[in-house]
């Protein structure tokens, strides 16, 4: 049985996806532009809220943690590091290099609700880990309703 072609079922944007990777995200491709530089590593990151705290969790993996820099200005978050590149040896036989390195940037706009006094960072197997706790005034509280 002949299927017809629907240039929309999906294939199509997964080929242009594996194109743009392919051409902007490639460790020996040189960066065509300011963008693709900054864009090569961005690290994944998890964002929590709990009743007490928000928790913001940042893959690292290879950086030292005496690079990463935590940094709280006008409500907003900001992780800065670099993950050094290992020298390569052509000799060595490389046959694909995929890890990136470099400098990278991110930053959350965070709530009112935030304690920038008490935050804390702890940094354990590649990922960092920061508690945001939030401001005892800025927490729910249940007020009892008396009957008479």
């Amino acid at each position: 049985m002949l299927a017809r072609w629907n240039p929309f079922n999906g294939e199509i944007f997964r080929e242009a996806d594996s194109l743009f990777r392919g051409a902007f995200l490639n460790d020996f491709a040189a960066p065509r532009s300011g963008w693709t530089e900054a864009a090569a590593f961005v690290p994944a990151a998890d964002v929590l809220e709990r009743e007490n705290e928000i928790l913001v969790k940042v893959d690292l993996p290879g950086h030292d943690p005496k690079s990463v820099q935590v940094k709280m200005e006008d409500g907003v978050l900001t992780i800065q590091s670099e993950r050094k590149q290992e020298p390569r040896d052509q000799k060595e036989g490389y046959l694909r290099a995929e890890r990136s390195f470099g400098a990278f940037a991110r930053s959350f706009a965070l709530p009112d609700t935030v304690d920038a006094a008490r935050v804390e960072a702890h940094f354990d197997n590649g990922v960092l880990t920061l508690t945001l706790p939030k401001r005892e005034e800025t927490k729910p509280r249940t007020i009892s309703v008396k009957v008479q």
